[in-house]
This record gives structure tokens, C-alpha cells and sequence, in this order.
């Protein structure tokens, strides 16, 4: 009798014991979350930390309900790829990246795994989605396009040197955001009856060049198009352009934090901040092709006043009182 009763004791927490085990092993698995920073972790933290942020404002832990997979190419082709195929092969659950190079060497490894961009010119142009609206597919995120943008730089640098009559722009003719941004920028210098001058640049070393070209145009100031290649060499351009003595406007916020004169445009880590928004609704079972590409909708003006002062400018009172951040 009391075998019997044994066995039955046995059997029956046996049986109760399997399937709490099971719901352990499944409240311990944790989402894996790919992170591919195809800048150096030096210019790059700061991104890094936005995201972060993003993730802790959703509720989660690194450690304890999230664990990420986090990368840095060192702004190397190569390497970019190399990481796409590695956090590919890791099985994450989704892949966070930036910049057109960065999303295109995702999207070659994988057409499964959700990828979730902080930042991008035109998805739509460089087929990383369908449209804005239903991306399609296994990407979507954020873009970090608005055509008016390049405008409204010119129109800002014009305000601030009343009689500007030439200015030159800064594009990599290899890159989609900035053939776009090129002609917007053409567009809004006939509007406002400024002399254009173009300067390309594709690689690193070109930059020396370019202000030979600026300074043999007559360049009175400069705007440079927002690429990659750029934002790694920010202090260099803007040192050059110090030392020219040529005013500058950029797209992004750190290029007047490396000593550029003014910037206008979206905030690049706010966009990897909003990106953990997609990894939190991807994760709880949402289709990365029905979640809508976001735009940018506030854009900030940040001027160097420190700049302004080696280079003997007096910015307008009316326009610093408009500026969201002031360097002194």
C-alpha cells in the first residue's frame, strides 16, 4: 500500500514539476537585441547611450529582460559586414543599425530578422522599404530626411551674414541623402539669388582638396551635406573651415560641438532614443513591414559662439534668441 501511495506521489509531482520547469526556461529566456554602430565606439557612445535610455524608459534591463549584442565597425566597410553577418548568425531576435551602409549590409544577410533603422536618408529611394507609410518587408525605423531642411540651412546662413553672395556645398555624389540633399540646396540658392559652388568628396583624404576648391571658388561660406564620411571627419572640416575663415552650417548638432559655426536638423540620438520604441513593439509581436517609417518633426538650431568669435562674426541678436543651444 504504501509502494502504491509512493509511486502516486512520485508520478504526480512529476507531473507538476514538468511544466513549471518549462514556464522557468521560458521566463528565463531573454530577447537577444542586435546593436551595429557603424562609427568608432569613440564618436559614437553617445548614440549608444541614447538608445539605452530608449530601452530603459520601455521597462527593460540590460541583464535581466534584455541582453544586447552590441557592435562597433570603427566607420570600416568591411567590418560592417562582417558584424551583419555575425549578429545574423547569432539568431538575435532583432537588429538595431544607422546610416544607409550600415542598413543595406544588414538587409543583405537577412530578410527575417526585424531590422530597425535610428537613422536613414531616403528609405524609400534606396529600396530599404516599399514606403513610409507600410515599409513591407523586415525593415523599418526611422528617417532622417526632410527636404525643406537644406532650404532653410541656406536661409539660416544668409540670416546671419547678411551679405552672403556665394556659397559652396560639401556632398558625396556616391551617397542618396546627399545627391538629394545637393539639390534642394541648389534650389533654395537661386531662390535666395546665391552663387553655388559644388565640392565633391568620396574619400578621407579629399577634404585638404576641397578647401583648395573653396578657396580658389571664393567661397564666403560653406554648408556641408549630411554623410557618413563627413560626420567621421566632423573636426577635421571644421578646423579647415576655421582656418580659411569661412562660416559653416551642418545638418547635425555635433558638427557646431566639433567647432563648425551653426547646425540645423534632426537630433541623430534622439532617433536611436525613439528607436527602441520599434524594438519594444516588435518584440511584443508587431511586423516590423505594418510599422510606419518616422520622420522628423523637430529639428534643432545649435550655434558655436566661440566659433563665431574667431571668425570676427557677430551672429544676430533675433537669431540666437531662435537658437535651441548656444556653445560659448
Amino acid at each position: 500500500m504504501r509502494t502504491a501511495l509512493a509511486l502516486i506521489v512520485t508520478l504526480t509531482l512529476g507531473t507538476v514539476a514538468g511544466p513549471v520547469t518549462a514556464e522557468a526556461q521560458q521566463a528565463a529566456k531573454v530577447p537577444r537585441i542586435g546593436v551595429l554602430h557603424p562609427g568608432a565606439q569613440a564618436t559614437s557612445s553617445h548614440f549608444a547611450a541614447a538608445f539605452d535610455q530608449g530601452l530603459h524608459e520601455h521597462g527593460y534591463r540590460q541583464g535581466q529582460n534584455i541582453a544586447l549584442e552590441r557592435r562597433f565597425a570603427e566607420a570600416k566597410a568591411e567590418r560592417i559586414s562582417e558584424i551583419a553577418a555575425e549578429l545574423v548568425r547569432l539568431k538575435v531576435d532583432v537588429i538595431v543599425t544607422s546610416t544607409d551602409v550600415g542598413i543595406a549590409a544588414v538587409k543583405l544577410q537577412t530578410q527575417t530578422i526585424p531590422i530597425v533603422m535610428a537613422n536613414s536618408t531616403d528609405p524609400v529611394g534606396t529600396g530599404f522599404v516599399g514606403s513610409l507609410a507600410r515599409p513591407g518587408g523586415n525593415v523599418t525605423g526611422l528617417s532622417s530626411i526632410s527636404p525643406e531642411l537644406s532650404g532653410k540651412r541656406l536661409e539660416l546662413l544668409k540670416e546671419a551674414l547678411p551679405a552672403l553672395s556665394r556659397v559652396a556645398i560639401v556632398w558625396n555624389p556616391d551617397v542618396r541623402g546627399g545627391v538629394l540633399d545637393y539639390k534642394e540646396t541648389e534650389s533654395a540658392a537661386r531662390s535666395l539669388r546665391l552663387q553655388l559652388q559644388s565640392v565633391e568628396v568620396n574619400r578621407a583624404d579629399d577634404f585638404d582638396r576641397a578647401f583648395a576648391a573653396l578657396a580658389s571658388g571664393r567661397a564666403e561660406a560653406l554648408t556641408v551635406a549630411t554623410f557618413s564620411l563627413a560626420f567621421r571627419n566632423r573636426s577635421q572640416i571644421a578646423s579647415l573651415a576655421q582656418k580659411n575663415r569661412l562660416p559653416s552650417m551642418f545638418g547635425l548638432r555635433e558638427y557646431a560641438d566639433a567647432g563648425g559655426l551653426m547646425a540645423y536638423g534632426p537630433n541623430y540620438a534622439d532617433g536611436w532614443r525613439r528607436a527602441a520604441t520599434y524594438v519594444d513593439k516588435i518584440l511584443k509581436g508587431a511586423k516590423p513591414g505594418e510599422l510606419p517609417v518616422e520622420q522628423p518633426t523637430k529639428f534643432e538650431l545649435v550655434i558655436n559662439l566661440k566659433t563665431a568669435t574667431a571668425l570676427r562674426l557677430t551672429i544676430p541678436p533675433s537669431l540666437l534668441r531662435r537658437a535651441d543651444h548656444v556653445i560659448q
